[in-house]
């Protein structure tokens, strides 16, 4: 099953989560039509997007989708990972060139230098005129030189945008997405991504860098083969852990015919009665979870009929 663990470090400025993605991840891959498999250096990057993503949510108290998010100049234009505040999550990618076993960030995305990392927290229930939070960093570090792993991209974001220390070990795999993040607790409260920031003690907690270092000695092996007790015994047996209640994350799709309803109502009627007139019915598919959702000429008819148009302006549609 997969699992979400919190824990606290007694008495030291220093939080924890371990998640592993398990049946969910799996059932996400599943989801993907035959042929149309992601490559394995694809699938693991996107792996280690969705872990870091859940373990991002469950960092921070917000009612909204946080969306993790890398593009670039690649053979992968874009990947993303989106996790809802009860740690349903979904995650896609957009190809357009090969990838080769082994390739890593810079390879993918990041090929002329243009690659780029956002994390956007969009609130379900915005006011008028609000726009939804996003920061953007390049996938490169301080001196310019390619960050190869989206761990490495994040915790520079977590640095430069949010002034706090952090450490993240991702790993995945057909099988298991997982990660584990390390935190210094900030002075004022526990927020990060919310904007809360504590420039002083930057590197200068002996209690983070001690736990740091331990947990940077965590294998991708050990990662994606041990479960969380043991791997949480090895790397901390002399510390004094505060663990929480296990949370479940799952897969989960937002997608739904009357969202692609609403769609279709915008691309007009003369635009659906040319795809009709080209291919007989209108198919569109999710790339999130492959759910195909399919329109006749009679679908098409009643989504532009006055009581459907006047149902869709109530808002019965979104």
């Amino acid at each position: 099953m997969s699992e979400l663990h919190k824990f606290l470090f007694e008495g030291l400025p220093v939080r924890g989560m371990l998640v592993r993605l398990t049946d969910a991840w799996q059932e996400m891959l599943a989801r993907r039509e035959a042929g149309q498999e992601h490559p394995a250096a694809l699938r693991d990057l996107l792996g280690e997007m969705t872990a870091a993503a859940v373990l991002m949510q469950a960092n921070i108290k917000f009612n909204g989708a946080l969306v993790l998010q890398v593009f670039g100049d690649g053979p992968v234009k874009l990947a993303v990972a989106e996790v809802q505040p009860d740690l349903s999550f979904r995650a896609t990618a957009k190809r357009v060139g090969d990838v080769n076993d082994g390739d890593r960030l810079e390879a993918l995305l990041n090929v002329h230098g243009q690659g780029r990392c956002a994390i956007t927290l969009d609130p379900k229930d915005k006011f008028p005129g609000q726009q939804p939070y996003q920061g953007v960093v390049p996938l490169h570090g301080d001196q310019r030189e390619p960050l190869q792993k989206i761990s490495e991209v994040l915790e520079h974001y977590m640095l430069q945008s949010e002034q706090l220390d952090t450490k993240l070990v991702l790993a995945a795999n057909g099988e298991i997405a997982a990660g584990l993040l390390i935190q210094r607790l900030p002075i004022e409260g526990e927020g990060n991504l919310e904007g809360r920031r504590n420039e002083d003690d930057i590197g200068l907690s002996d209690a983070y860098n001690r736990i740091s270092i331990l947990a940077s000695t965590l294998t991708s092996e050990e990662l994606l083969t041990l479960d969380a007790n043991t791997i949480l015994r090895r790397l901390f047996w002399e510390e004094d852990l505060r663990r929480f209640e296990p949370q479940q994350p799952r897969f989960a799709c937002t997608c739904s015919r009357e969202r692609v309803v609403g769609m279709l109502r915008g691309l007009g009627r003369p635009e659906a009665d040319d795809i009709l007139a080209e291919s007989g019915q209108i198919e569109i598919g999710c790339e999130f979870c492959g759910q195909h959702y399919r329109f006749d000429a009679v679908d098409v008819g009643q989504l532009f009929t006055p009581d459907h148009e006047q149902a869709a302006g109530s808002g019965t549609l979104q």
